[in-house]
């Protein structure tokens, strides 16, 4: 009988959850509930996960405190779209609970269910039911029930799937998108995935992950270590970090408590860690070569990495100077496409996110970029409604004041730039900016990526589809042809000017040729082409 989780099982559970994860990720990609090439679904779960398991691997006990925070920190970090943001909250409320204790019961868990629920509940603003939350919801109340009944998580988890399985084969009943697409819901699945992968790591006792190997160190996870955020004289200038593995045969412990002591000598901020598998090392020296020749006399040198630390603490003086001569407001917009990007830049946006359908930019991405504007207050235009979820958790990692303007596409970010007025306060510039876009039409055209019948369409592998904001409204074998009925559904007598962006599979030749056709079909209306260069979408269209 299994009737604990220690800290070691629960390291075990991440990797088999976030291992599972990927080798299903394709799966639950495919549970797109719409037929454009979108459905990166279990893609941003599965990247959000990799990064809290980076984080993890990066713990160097197993006490639930540092591992619950850990990866609650990386699942934040690593998010990607609403997906891998909703799936970061949820584990946030989870490990709340969990870092508490030294070992966990059913009971426990259950409550860390309960928890991860709510806090991904509050995390959207409008909560949608047949989605993922109302999976975790369910099988947070059923985990309260089972435990009740049993302490032995080899009776507890299997009910818990087994009521996640059943949730989930009933969110097309609770969301008509999905009964038309056939699929459940995508998030749902996702979640059930990991679950079904903790529950393999934690039968298994004898399952092994190397987390240094088996999970690439996270790219956008800051160093903890105090001594880097120190803007005073550097003493010891090499921050330098090693695993020290397969070791030489005639190495004992005793030689690792001796290369502790040498590591001490050398430098500060010793750590050296493990045992005759795998030791730890992290020390800040001034001689990093010293510290490499006494780890090869133990045995192979793995994960090198050696920061110079002045050089970093120079950087960080010069941000620290910068902040100075800070702007009152500075501009982050997400764009798809070069050209799209250099409109952004014309318009004064200061700093560009590469990032659209298909390529959702994490709450780090967002966070990196909003630092580098050098303003006290950065307003940010997601572009796409899969991104604004992301913006919003962004706030939790910066320095500076955020504020989300919720625009959903590339037109809608245009027209709120361009209000913008420097003179302006905060304020007034948002609000100017919430009006700007509300009569503006968008549309977009792009193909289909499954055969299925929606919107009163049936639709084939790809064939040309124009969206407005809300559904499919004209389908086609050519894209101009396409684009022609989609307008010629959305133009109303008060529209007096069409922009096309069109995309990086459009040629320059057949971009003018339609708006050539269009000028002549619409004469009271001012038609522009413009290269976007955006992928997935052959035009992004703005009428107004």
């Amino acid at each position: 009988m299994q009737k604990l989780i220690s800290g070691a099982s629960f390291r075990r559970m991440i990797a088999c959850g976030t291992s599972l994860l990927e080798q299903n990720k394709k799966l639950v990609d495919t549970l797109n509930v719409f037929p454009v090439p979108d459905g990166d679904t279990g893609t941003n779960m599965f990247l959000t996960l990799k990064a809290a398991t980076a984080e993890v691997a990066k713990c160097l006990d197993n006490e639930f405190s540092c591992l619950a925070d850990a990866f609650s920190k990386g699942a934040l970090r690593g998010a990607r779209g609403n997906s891998g943001v909703i799936t970061s909250q949820i584990f946030k409320g989870f490990c709340s609970v969990i870092r508490e204790y030294k070992e966990i019961t059913t009971k426990q868990f259950a409550k860390a269910l309960k928890e991860g629920s709510k806090v991904a509940y509050k995390a959207v603003t409008k909560p949608k039911e047949g989605t993922m939350l109302t999976v975790i919801r369910v099988m947070s109340d059923m985990a309260e029930e089972i435990a009740k009944k049993t302490s032995d998580f080899e009776t507890f988890f299997p009910l818990l799937l087994e009521k996640g399985d059943e949730i989930l084969k009933q969110t097309p009943d609770m969301l008509p998108v999905l009964k038309k697409a056939g699929v459940v819901d995508a998030g749902g699945k996702g979640l059930l995935v990991i679950f079904t992968g903790f529950y393999q790591g934690l039968i298994d006792e004898d399952m092994e992950f190397n987390f240094e190997e088996k999970v690439a160190a996270a790219e956008t996870v800051d160093d903890v270590l105090p001594d880097i955020h120190n803007l005073g004289e550097i003493e010891f200038g090499y921050c330098t970090e090693y695993v020290i593995i397969h070791m030489n045969k005639k190495t004992t412990d005793a030689d690792i408590e001796k290369l502790r002591e040498k590591l001490m000598k050398l430098g500060d901020s010793v750590i050296c860690v493990g045992d005759l598998s795998l030791v730890k090392v992290h020390v800040h020296t001034n001689t990093p070569n010293l510290a490499l020749g006494y780890a090869l006399e133990l045995g192979e040198i793995n994960s090198l990495k050696i920061d110079n630390m002045r050089e970093q603490n120079r950087e960080l003086k010069r941000k620290v100077q910068k902040t100075q001569d800070l702007k009152e407001i500075g501009m982050v917009a997400v764009a798809p496409g070069k050209g799209i990007s250099s409109i952004f830049k014309d318009l004064s946006v200061d700093e560009i996110i590469e990032g659209g359908q298909t390529m959702n930019p994490s709450a780090d991405d967002i966070a990196k970029a909003i630092e580098n504007v050098p303003a006290k207050n950065v307003i940010i235009f997601p572009n796409n409604k899969n991104i604004i979820l992301a913006a919003e958790q962004a706030k939790a990692l910066v320095t500076k004041t955020l504020h989300v303007i919720p625009t959903k596409n590339i037109s809608e970010g245009i027209s709120a730039v361009l209000s913008f007025n420097p003179e302006e306060t905060i304020k007034d510039n948002i609000s100017a900016m919430k009006q700007s876009y509300k009569n503006i039409k968008t549309a977009s055209v792009t193909y289909a990526i499954r055969s299925t019948h929606i919107d009163g369409f049936d639709l084939s592998v790809g064939e040309i589809i124009g969206l407005d904001d809300k559904a499919i409204i004209s389908k086609g074998k050519l894209v101009s042809p396409t684009t022609e009925k989609l307008i010629e559904k959305l133009i109303t007598d008060d529209i007096c000017n069409i922009t096309l962006f069109y995309g990086e599979d459009v040629r320059e030749e057949e971009a003018l040729a339609l708006q050539e056709k269009l000028s002549a079909k619409y004469p009271s209306c001012e038609i522009t082409m413009i290269d976007g260069g955006q992928p997935v979408y052959y035009y992004i269209i703005s009428m107004e």
